[in-house]
């Protein structure tokens, strides 16, 4: 039976440094799918933004996810290991989605600090320095807010904001606007996330429900420099009912006051049929009313069942038990 709290506590030891005042390790935590292309433009990108940090006392490494990829972009990421012993590489046996992904790269690391991060560099390289600084200041979480999404599509734009605005008004955890997986996360953070046994994971939810002492920073979001975006709007669409289904119960309980509603204005009408029959006499309803009562019930139920369903699916993968990704290959850096 798991515990009713969690408590999580690094006391210093003999010897140790602090992350936050002395020499540290930084783990980029990269999910890559079919990205065959952008691996050596981050790397680039990336390596000129962290190298300046070394004499800082802070050190990097470099989790990549293969997400089942089925180009060449393991074989790149093998090329770039044998330059770089930074890099390790956990090759998983199938895509198994960016949540996984992820949640892979959390499980492997062992820095004092992580950043998940896209390999488009969509999340730019520049703001790490600004995420290393507000953790060396004390925060445990360091979140990467989009202040310009001009890189983004209008639709998507307005899907986004109207995703953010529909979660935080119906789930108890909020979730922060225009924020992504781009942030700092401290190894409390990052034992926290680990020990949270859910399977179907929904990473901005887990992140902003941990809590611990936030800062934020903001950048512009660039274009993507390579291939295209593995999200296409229906996958977006299952992503936000994720969310949703994950951190609120709303979509449930809002049923109970349909149907009460529902029930009111039937008996209602009802004293208004029985009003009408004693005071002009029988009344035969229309055919077409009676169609469009019959219909609008049944399409309230089938929603209300559907509703329940999403739930429900989700139940039945919890309580399978299946691992949330499976390993199938790692490729460690060598000296």
């Amino acid at each position: 039976m798991n515990a009713p709290f969690l408590h999580i506590d690094r006391p210093a030891t003999a010897g140790e440094t602090s992350p936050k005042s002395g020499t540290a390790t930084v783990a980029l935590i990269v999910p890559v799918h079919n990205e065959e292309a952008a691996i050596a433009p981050f790397l680039a990108a990336v390596r000129e933004n962290i190298d300046p940090l070394k004499d800082a006392g802070v050190a990097f490494e470099f989790i990549f996810i293969n997400d089942g990829s089925s180009d060449a972009t393991l074989e790149r990421l093998i090329e770039a290991q044998r330059t770089d012993r930074r890099i390790q590489v956990i090759d998983l046996s199938r895509n198994f989605g960016k949540e996984a992904a992820l949640t892979a790269g959390l499980d492997c690391c062992d820095a004092d600090a992580a950043i998940p991060m896209d390999v488009d560099l969509q999340d730019p390289p520049h703001v790490i320095p600004l995420l290393v600084e507000k953790w060396r200041e004390g925060f445990e979480v360091v979140l990467a807010k989009r202040a310009n999404r001009s890189s983004d599509s209008f639709l998507k734009q307005r899907s986004a904001s109207m995703f953010y605005r529909v979660h935080n008004w119906i789930a108890q955890q909020k979730i922060p606007h225009d924020v992504g997986d781009f942030r700092l996360i401290d190894r409390q953070v990052i034992e926290a996330l680990r020990s949270l046994p859910e399977r179907r994971r929904f990473m901005k939810g887990l992140f902003a429900w941990v809590g611990f002492r936030t800062a934020t920073v903001e950048y512009k979001r660039d274009q993507r420099i390579a291939g295209q975006s593995k999200f296409s709007g229906w996958r977006l669409w299952n992503f936000a009912l994720e969310g949703i289904t994950s951190f609120s119960t709303a979509p449930l309980e809002i049923w109970t006051y349909v149907g009460a509603t529902i029930s009111a204005l039937s008996f209602l009408y009802g004293l208004l049929i029985i009003a009408k029959t004693l005071v002009f006499g029988i009344d035969v309803p229309g055919y077409a009313s009676l169609l469009v009562s019959v219909l609008f019930l049944g399409g309230i139920q089938l929603l209300g069942i559907g509703i329940i369903g999403q739930y429900l699916g989700r139940v039945y993968a919890e309580i399978k038990q299946r691992p949330i990704y499976i390993v199938r290959r790692t490729y460690e850096g060598t000296d």
